[in-house]
Order: C-alpha cells, then sequence, then structure tokens
C-alpha cells in the first residue's frame, strides 16, 4: 500500500492560500499530519520545511516513528514557544486552527508573532475529510473488532443483564481483540431508554420482549468505528416489528442515495422521505449520518443543511431511527465510504432484525 505524504500536500494546500506557515497545535491534527499521538506539541509546516517540537515525554518516541517532519526538543531552557517563533521567522501569513485552539491560545500567539493569525483549519478539515487507503484499512480493522465483540455480546444477552453490563463487555472484548479504547462511550439501552437516541447506561435490567439498542466502537490506530445494532431479547411486538422494517428500509434507501458528488441533504433526505411517508416523520430528529475518522465526529455530514457536494473517500455513518418516547426505539448504523458511483459498506454485521 502506498503511504500518502501528507505533509506535501497541507505544503501545497498552504500555499495556494496564500499562507508563509501552517501552526498546528490541536493532537488531531498533528496525528493526522505526521502519524504521531502527542498531548504536548506544535507542528510548523511551510512551503519547504516540516518541524514537529514536543518535549521529553514524547521525543524518543518522536525520533523513532515520524518520518515526515524533522523532531525538535523543547526544554525549560528552550520552550515550545521559542523554538516554533524561530522556525516561523520571517513568515509574514501564519495559518493555525480557528476551530480547535481556544481563544486566549489564539490571542496569546498573535501576541508572540506580534501579527493577526489567519483560519486556516479548513485546510486539515478538507483533507481529513477524503480517506487514503491506510486510514481506509484502520478503520474497517476498528470495525472487524466490534463487529466480533457484538457477536459475542450477543450470545450473552439476557434478561436481568444490565445496561452498564452490556457496555462492559463490549468495552473488554474490543480491548481483547485488539481495539485501543472506545471510540466513544458506548450506548447500551434497553425498554423505554431506547426511544433517547443518546441515552446513558444505568442499571436498568433488559426484561423479555425488550429492545436493546447498542451503538459503540473502538480505535484502531487512532481511527474510530462506530455502528448501531437493535435487538429484541424476546418476541417483540407487532409495532416493534414495524417500526424495524421501516428503519431498515429507510437506511437502504440512503445507501442507495449515497455517493460522491450528491449533497449530504440528499442523502438524508432519501431516507427521511421513507420514515415521514410511513407516518413517523416526527419521530427522526436527527440526521442520517456524520463523518468519522480520526474523530467520532467529523465534516462534512449527511445532514438536512449540507448542501455541499460530498467528496470522493468521505466516510459516512448511515444511521436513520425511529423514537417512540415512553416506548422504545430503533437505530440501525453502518458506515460507508463514498465513491463515484456509490458507496462502500465498511460494516459487515447483520442487519436483520434479531431475536434472542
Amino acid at each position: 500500500m502506498m503511504r500518502t505524504n501528507r505533509i506535501e500536500a497541507l505544503q501545497a494546500a498552504l500555499t495556494a492560500q496564500g499562507l508563509d506557515a501552517l501552526l498546528l497545535l490541536s493532537p488531531v491534527n498533528i496525528r493526522y499530519a505526521v502519524r504521531f499521538f502527542i498531548m504536548n506539541g506544535a507542528l510548523v509546516i511551510t512551503p519547504h520545511r516540516a518541524a514537529l517540537v514536543t518535549d521529553s515525554r514524547y521525543i524518543e518516541a518522536a525520533q523513532e516513528e515520524v518520518t515526515d517532519a524533522e523532531v525538535l526538543l523543547a526544554t525549560s531552557e528552550h520552550p515550545l514557544a521559542s523554538v516554533v517563533l524561530e522556525l516561523l521567522t520571517g513568515c509574514k501569513t501564519v495559518g493555525a486552527e480557528e476551530r480547535s485552539l481556544p481563544h486566549a491560545d489564539w490571542t496569546a500567539w498573535e501576541g508572540r508573532l506580534g501579527q493577526p493569525l489567519r483560519p486556516a483549519e479548513t485546510l486539515l478539515l478538507d483533507a481529513r475529510a477524503v480517506k487514503d487507503a491506510e486510514e481506509l484499512e484502520n478503520i474497517t480493522a476498528a470495525q472487524r473488532i466490534a463487529e466480533t465483540a457484538l457477536d459475542e455480546v450477543l450470545g450473552l444477552l439476557h434478561p436481568g443483564m444490565t445496561e452498564r453490563e452490556v457496555a462492559a463487555e463490549l468495552t473488554y472484548r474490543m480491548l481483547r481483540h485488539g481495539g485501543e479504547g472506545n471510540s466513544f462511550d458506548p450506548i447500551t439501552v434497553t425498554g423505554h431508554k431506547t426511544s433517547i437516541p443518546h441515552a446513558v447506561p444505568g442499571d436498568d435490567v433488559i426484561e423479555r420482549g425488550d429492545f436493546v439498542l447498542m451503538d459503540f466502537g473502538c480505535l484502531r490506530n487512532g481511527y474510530c468505528s462506530d455502528m448501531t445494532r437493535t435487538v429484541a431479547v424476546g418476541t417483540p411486538t407487532d409495532e416493534m416489528r414495524r417500526v424495524y422494517d421501516i428503519v431498515f428500509e429507510a437506511q437502504a434507501a440512503g445507501i442507495a442515495a449515497a455517493r460522491a458528488g450528491v449533497t449530504g441533504a440528499e442523502i438524508h433526505n432519501a431516507a427521511a422521505k421513507v420514515i415521514a411517508d410511513a407516518g413517523y416523520g416526527h419521530a427522526f430528529g436527527h440526521a442520517f449520518g456524520h463523518s468519522l475518522g480520526l474523530e467520532i465526529h467529523e465534516t462534512p455530514g449527511a445532514t438536512p443543511k449540507n448542501l455541499e457536494p460530498m467528496p470522493v473517500g468521505a466516510v459516512i455513518s448511515a444511521e436513520p431511527g425511529i423514537y417512540l418516547p415512553g416506548k422504545f426505539g430503533v437505530r440501525i448504523e453502518d458506515m460507508l465510504c463514498l465513491t463515484p458511483d456509490g458507496n462502500r459498506n465498511l460494516t459487515n454485521a447483520p442487519k436483520e432484525l434479531i431475536i434472542l
């Protein structure tokens, strides 16, 4: 697999924007650019140079792992800010991360530089929206781990099991099979709590005839997976089956519409129409999907407000749902990689209603 040089791509992008340099301080953006995670550091990119500045906690590992940038050590005698300022000497237009950088830090850096920073995080967001082969491999690997955990946990679900126990079992099994941690706190709920899209697992117990909704994922080399499955423990009611089938059809319609070049709104609306036509439009309040990668929520999204064409290589979730307060809810979620003529579903877990 050919390894993409992301530094070169960012150098070309900053030059096209008329910037002399790009200052990155966000751990996730630094990780994207140089494939190395640090909690404290800075990455300076100019048209002809890239340098990662970090401290003694990370320096040895960074020197071994980072190949696309110089690695420089910050010390108490030569602190990070002074190293960065030296790297930026002569740069008249410096771009920085207006979304990620706290306002106090933004103004502090402007004070150190003696000039305004230019908002430039869009360069990173646009680059991160298009996943390369290495990123797709990591996302898919994380998804396979999550699917293995789901297979095992389905054999454990039973009346009397608490929501917290379900979350704990999924987390343990994803770690056991190679996950680096949860990509977000698992949503594992049962009964009437399944009607709350982002409910928090508690001590509620599964009862016979309940739906159990499991929304979870793990990390692999820093990349997230995300999936939701709703299963029945015991025989579901006719209404539960009907709602499940509608969500299943809505997801299929959204997936059929999902491809690069169409807007996020078009993808969302294809799924939302199925739900609305079935009489449940009031019960679907969130978007069809969001992008994901190094973060669980990235841009662009398959949302009703996104009127921009989706790029080739974006990875989005496909997760319509119907939520009936006080009764139950259903959500089914896969991950799609968008292509010019459609998409590739990165999720292998079965979606037909499972009755345990």
